[in-house]
């Protein structure tokens, strides 16, 4: 098996990114930070309701969908279900598309989810939320 094969790479947008308070979920169980990347503009983020850290929403949509800031982190495969398994609904793990073309495993929101949820996406990502919330 090749040093690549042992790691799968996760996208997360919201309280797992680096400094942010979930982050240690990721670092706890070997995970690394490989780059900065965004969506394909085929997304909208949303402030979910009933989260303590707060958290986002990431939804597929098919129209008026925006580019969505995330980070992709390299995560030992033997880890990858520890990590998914531990994931509260209305958040799951699913396809991501990223801008460059590439698919790539990441955290996806429940549609239900966002119909009470505060539509963020014009922000760009999480991080310009937390900064705007701040100010």
């Amino acid at each position: 098996m090749t040093h690549h094969e042992k790691f799968i790479q996760v996208a997360v947008c919201g309280a797992h990114m680096s400094g942010l308070p979930l982050n240690a979920q990721l670092t706890s169980l070997g995970a690394s930070f490989v780059e900065a990347s965004q969506t394909a503009p085929e997304y909208k983020l949303y402030k979910l309701n009933d989260f303590s850290p707060a958290r986002p929403g990431l939804l597929r949509v098919a129209h008026g969908g925006s580019a969505i800031s995330l980070e992709l982190w390299q995560l030992p495969i033997e880890h990858y279900g520890t990590f998914v398994s531990g994931i509260p609904a209305p958040l799951g793990f699913g396809t991501v598309t990223l801008a460059d073309g590439r698919s790539v495993n990441g955290f996806l929101c429940e549609h239900y989810a966002t119909l009470n949820a505060i539509d963020i996406s014009q922000l760009g990502g999480w991080r310009a939320y937390l900064q705007e919330m701040a100010s």
